[in-house]
């Protein structure tokens, strides 16, 4: 049987979850599948998510939460859970955090191979690898991944404005239509590039919050992963304040070595860690016929809320603009970078500036799109750079 410890401490984090909003990965994950993962950066929503499907479906059946971290796995083991939930005819485990748990992935294949009718879903950080450790979960897991806020969700979030989800076609047609409750968007945008892009900012001292998920991330789930030293998880953090200051431009191997003092070897090694963890993005070329596998050729702070953070409320305006295109875009679609200018998603081509950027640059380019910030409306091929934050 089943701890009853473990069905109390569920039921008081079914007390302390909010319910009005749900996040745009609510309604596709597979939560009745066997193996579902909801991976993704710290503090952008997943723990909160799966209690909020718990707390709405818990009468199809049995549903358990844990934690990894739970002081009940000092003794037991997650099979051992599983073993003993499905003899009181448990049908939906649901495990958080999993990559604090040592053997996870052994476990979890273990479950998936014995208990065939259970249903088990579980978070993890953005940097579990299910292809390491003691199993190859690949063919098991189906895994959903899952970024911060868009600034449609910081709307309903933060400020109760319904928009629906816009295409990015209906963006170029210039179909956005805005509740008569935003009459003027761009004090929200504002806002929002600040601190609204993690739903934990509601709950006040985002500042500090937002520094404790930057040490987390570099010095506990990256080391974690990677198998690193402490020494070498500082370095992670010297090249992210180094990043962070740097315009969007290619980034050199051998500049960044000697900045903070690693072989030029690790520098593409350190850069994918930060970028799997959530803390910055890399802007790749087409040379590779896969998604995410060119040449890099600009390197991004994961989004403008760290910008923020990391460059003491003074980020490069421009690098803000970019970065916060990247960031929305890349949820549906492949951004690439451009040969003629910024970004480049399908056949359009995409210049990024203020109010007063100009055609010029892709005056001569097939499908080239001008997206200006500081604007309310656009017209032709002029976008309002606030309109890509509606995508998801």
């Amino acid at each position: 049987m089943v701890d009853n410890i473990l069905y109390e401490y569920m039921e008081e984090m079914l007390k302390q979850t909010p319910t009005a909003f749900h996040r745009y990965k609510y309604g596709n994950v597979d939560w009745e599948g066997r193996l579902t993962g909801i991976v993704g950066p710290r503090g952008v929503g997943k723990s909160t998510m799966m209690l909020q499907y718990i707390g709405e479906h818990r009468r199809e059946g049995l549903h358990l939460y844990v934690s990894a971290d739970h002081s009940y796995f000092a003794s037991h083991t997650l099979a051992e859970l599983a073993d003993e939930f499905v003899k009181d005819g448990g049908t939906h485990l649901y495990i958080d955090e999993v990559h604090k748990y040592k053997n996870w992935s052994g476990e979890l294949k273990q479950m998936y191979d014995i208990h065939r009718q259970l249903k088990v879903t579980f978070t993890g950080s953005s940097v579990l690898d299910i292809k390491r450790g003691e199993a190859d979960l690949s063919r098991r897991a189906v895994i959903e991944e899952m970024q911060g806020l868009s600034f449609r969700e910081y709307l309903d979030l933060y400020h109760q404005i319904k928009v629906p989800i816009v295409s990015l076609e209906e963006i170029l047609s210039h179909e956005v239509v805005m509740p008569p409750e935003l009459p003027h968007p761009l004090p929200f945008f504002r806002a929002y590039l600040k601190e609204g892009y993690y739903p934990f900012a509601v709950e006040g001292r985002f500042a500090t919050r937002m520094m404790q998920v930057v040490n987390q991330t570099i010095e506990v789930d990256i080391p974690v992963f990677a198998d690193m030293k402490v020494s070498t998880a500082r370095k992670l953090k010297q090249m992210l304040m180094v990043v962070a200051g740097l315009a969007s431009v290619k980034p050199n191997a051998d500049n960044l070595a000697k900045e903070i003092g690693v072989s030029k070897n690790n520098v593409s090694d350190y850069l994918l860690f930060l970028e799997r963890a959530g803390m910055i993005g890399q802007l790749r070329d087409d040379t590779s016929g896969l998604r995410g596998l060119g040449k890099v050729e600009k390197v991004y702070v994961d989004n403008p809320n760290l910008m923020y953070i990391l460059a003491n409320d003074a980020p490069e305006t421009g690098n803000v603009r970019e970065t916060f295109f990247y960031n929305q875009m890349r949820v549906n679609h492949s951004v690439l970078s451009s040969r003629e200018s910024d970004f480049k998603i399908g056949k359009y081509t995409f210049e990024i500036g203020g109010k007063k950027k100009g055609k010029k640059q892709i005056e001569h380019v097939e499908n080239g799109i001008i997206v200006r910030d500081d604007i309310e409306y656009g017209n032709g091929i002029v976008i309002p750079l606030w309109h890509f934050g509606l995508n998801y």
